[in-house]
């Protein structure tokens, strides 16, 4: 094993590294690098592959303290996985696309780091490799809208309204960039001039899906594509399910529009839950094979039903500070009145106005309850002399 072509101390550059050594999610790297910091767990790997597999098949002393239920079986086979990426291993490649696409890499050292990525603990990404103008810490508040591909008209019209909304409210929308739902929140957010982070499974440098290019590209101009893969990773089937706990973690709230019964949308949904992130779900019809998954969610866990930005405001902000009166229900006719005073504003005309005897007539009152009545309505407000007679307030302005 030679030594690698860059200097294996240095933390940006190894940051890199354990992206392209260790596959997302990957529980073991995250351990050894907790453990030891990036930069001395990469330059032990290399010793270790040099040493032969006695030494590569021994866990570090710091790590056999943070987890002495390590044994060396199971080492070893991680080291195994680690291993064969060693060879030609040379991140400055990787790093050089980044920066030819305008990108940067971002590791958990930085200032823009999104400290929310910490909650996952071992399975954290080593580094983030971005595209875009967006810093990811420069919003405070973050919903990932997910959702599946084959995507219903309802859905999608669901998807992009919540996206809108959010995006009016100040709340950045974070998705996968895929077709279907996750498309719909980031073009809803796009119309309403928000920010939007797509995450991607496979390498920035890929597009992905490519019928999502100039979408994607949108993303970028306004907002972030990311992925916690170097330039260059396919996004596989594995990477996608890994994906997913990222945009669960990126979301203070979660919010599942559409999903089939084994919808990759479920793992997010899971994940988020995992980390105790509330997870919102919106209904669909019962007859609809798209929103099976989300009645099962609905069914089977704590999941909130969402019909509108307002519950995902509510869960994102129990207190209600971040909440409107633009949707708030109307006042009723008869709210704040006991039974005999809504009995006799409710006897009143809806247009025009009446004498006492009409309204008593109508209400089936006596002249002198309505008299009384009228007068204690008069003080509230509710009703006003008009002419002879009297007449709601609300009718006034008709």
């Amino acid at each position: 094993m030679r030594d690698l072509p860059f200097d294996t101390a240095d933390p940006r550059l190894a940051a890199a590294a354990w992206t392209r050594i260790a596959e997302p999610g990957d529980a073991a790297a995250g351990l050894v690098r907790a453990a030891m910091g990036p930069g001395e767990a990469l330059g032990w790997l290399t010793r270790a592959a040099r040493s032969g597999p006695a030494d590569a098949h021994r866990p570090p002393p710091q790590v056999q303290q943070q987890a002495p239920w390590l044994d060396a079986r199971k080492w070893g086979a991680c080291v195994g996985r680690w291993l064969p990426r060693l060879e030609r291993l040379d991140i400055r490649r990787e790093l050089g696309v980044l920066h030819e696409l305008g990108g940067r890499l971002v590791i958990p050292e930085d200032d823009e780091w999104p400290g929310a990525l910490d909650d996952l603990g071992t399975r954290a990404p080593a580094a983030l490799w971005v595209r875009g103008g967006a810093r990811l810490n420069s919003v405070e508040h973050t919903v990932a809208v997910v959702g599946m591909r084959a995507s219903t008209s309802y859905g999608e019209q669901v998807a992009a309204q919540l996206a809108i909304d959010l995006a009016e409210h100040g709340v950045a929308v974070v998705s996968g960039g895929a077709y279907g739902i996750d498309a719909a929140a980031h073009r809803g957010a796009l119309s309403a001039d928000g920010t939007t982070w797509a995450v991607l499974a496979g390498g920035v440098d890929r597009l992905y899906p490519v019928g999502n290019t100039a979408l994607l590209e949108t993303v970028e101009a306004t907002g972030a594509v990311l992925s916690e893969a170097p330039p260059g990773s396919v996004p596989s089937r594995y990477r996608f399910l890994e994906r997913n706990r990222l945009i669960a973690a990126l979301g203070a709230v979660c919010v599942v529009v559409e999903a089939a019964w084994r919808s990759g949308a479920l793992s997010t949904a899971r994940h988020a839950a995992e980390l105790l992130r509330p997870v919102g779900v919106v209904p669909g019809a019962v007859t609809s094979m798209a929103s099976v998954g989300c009645h099962r969610l609905l069914r089977e866990t704590d999941a909130v039903c969402v019909t509108g930005a307002e519950d995902v405001l509510e869960l994102l902000a129990p207190a209600g500070e971040h909440l409107t009166s633009d949707h708030a229900v109307q006042p009723g006719l008869l709210d704040d009145l006991d039974p005999f005073a809504a009995r006799l504003l409710d006897a009143m005309p809806a247009r025009g106005a009446a004498g006492p005897e009409s309204i008593a007539r109508a209400g089936g009152l006596s002249l002198v309850e309505v008299r009384s009545g009228l007068g204690r309505l008069e003080l509230a407000g509710r009703v006003e002399r008009h002419g002879s007679g009297w007449r709601r307030a609300d009718a006034a302005g008709r």
